[in-house]
């Protein structure tokens, strides 16, 4: 059996990295895992005033979550933190107040960033964010990928071996933390 994990692509930008590198992870996932990428340009802001009858891309976002056997944050950092976008996906899964759609998800962080630190401080805000809304979050390995403005060709594959290895090595781990949550 294969676990459903929803990999949420933390930018919006036709050809981020975060898309691509998420795009990478699906390609490469053992066969334990089927990844589903997921964008975040459908998703409209949360406003705790529609709560009572909430927007259909809502609905769908946490019926997607709700559905899964874990998720997957792939992320670049903006100003020292995730992007906005991001943020305000996991506002509106993470509600209503006290039924949010991360609960007991296993959950898996991959920053980026093409400087040097990787987008640390994204994964970081991630895993202060998510407890008390999520599931149990990978600690090890921790996953801040640097210097990726090399990593693909011009039509988003994946061509450096190095970072071939990290995120295999990454999914490897994942999907055995997976099964020990789903088991």
């Amino acid at each position: 059996m294969a676990y459903n994990i929803v990999a949420i692509v933390g930018s919006i930008r036709k050809q981020s990295f975060s898309l691509k590198i998420a795009n990478a992870l699906a390609k490469l996932a053992p066969a334990s895992l089927k990844l589903d990428v997921t964008t975040l340009e459908g998703i409209s802001f949360f406003n705790q005033d529609l709560e009572a009858a909430p927007p259909a891309d809502w609905l769908a976002f946490r019926e997607k979550l709700q559905k899964s056997n874990g998720v997957l944050f792939v992320t670049p950092e903006y100003n020292r933190s995730i992007p906005g976008v991001l943020k305000n996906a996991i506002d509106v899964a993470s509600r209503p107040y006290g039924k949010s759609s991360f609960i007991g998800k296993p959950v898996g962080i991959i920053s980026n960033s093409p400087g040097p630190l990787g987008g640390v401080s994204a994964a970081k805000h991630l895993q202060n964010i998510l407890p008390g809304i999520s599931g149990p979050i990978l600690g090890q390995p921790e996953t801040y990928l640097n210097g990726i403005g090399d990593a693909f060709d011009e039509k988003g594959e994946l061509t450096k071996e190095s970072l071939r290895t990290v995120l295999q090595q990454y999914l490897d781990a994942f999907a055995a933390f997976v099964a020990k949550q789903n088991g």
